[in-house]
């Protein structure tokens, strides 16, 4: 699947389309709600925490959608590479809250219509699956060891607290990361639907500037009380 831009340049692969799409709503995503407030180091442990939990829904969607997916190709080799971010979230939030942390903590609607939406995504040909494998596993692998340094300073996290940054199959992450950007775009050369994977990938940035959103707000009644 290759697309042509709006203002007649040479058609791209579907990684340079999502990119393109999405690099205003990223740099927005970036400025907003309890996101804006990890990347400044002025978020606290109750807001990542609760951001984590409602990421996990979002996170066992796109797997099982993948999984669904195992044999259709294209998709199906993105499923074999065993990203599985759930099992470290679930792993995490035990570490961070203890085992209850499933009662503990809430699941916000945010949360709930971002897993709902990757649901959805999934059915038919599971071609919008790759706007939310890109969104998801390419954000991780761009990001993530320096999000996990920020945390580890700034909240004071421990190793088993920040398992979601570790790939332990993948010894040698920026390999990993081009490996799964080149398995994207062949996913998207077999793919139909070129134009409706690109507007997933941008609702897929909007849902999570929703979800940032709505933890911060879930956060205020406790810092008000707590003032």
């Amino acid at each position: 699947m290759t697309i042509a831009m709006a203002d007649g340049s040479l058609p791209v692969s579907v990684v340079t389309a999502l990119y393109l799409r999405t690099k205003t709503l990223h740099l927005e995503a970036e400025r907003s709600g309890i996101i804006r407030d990890l990347l400044r180091g002025s978020a606290n442990r109750d807001g990542y925490i609760l951001l984590l939990r409602n990421l996990l829904p979002a996170y066992r969607a796109l797997e099982k959608g993948l999984a669904r997916h195992l044999k259709t190709p294209g998709i199906g080799a993105l499923a074999h590479y065993r990203l599985d971010r759930a099992p470290a979230i679930e792993a995490d939030l035990t570490a961070l809250c203890g085992d209850a942390w499933q009662q503990d903590i809430p699941l916000l609607a945010a949360g709930d219509n971002y897993a709902r939406r990757i649901t959805e995504a999934a059915r038919g040909t599971g071609a919008r699956l790759i706007a939310h494998a890109y969104t998801r596993y390419l954000g991780d692998l761009s990001g993530g060891l320096i999000l996990q340094r920020l945390l580890a300073r700034s909240l004071e996290l421990q190793p088993a607290e920040l398992s979601f940054y570790d790939f332990p199959r993948y010894p040698d992450l920026a390999a990993l990361k081009t490996s799964y950007r080149e398995a994207l775009d062949r996913a998207g050369t077999l793919a139909g639907e070129p134009e409706a994977v690109v507007e997933e990938g941008a609702l897929a940035f909007t849902l999570n500037i929703d979800l940032s959103c709505a933890v911060q707000a879930a956060l205020q009644p406790a810092i008000s009380a707590a003032e």
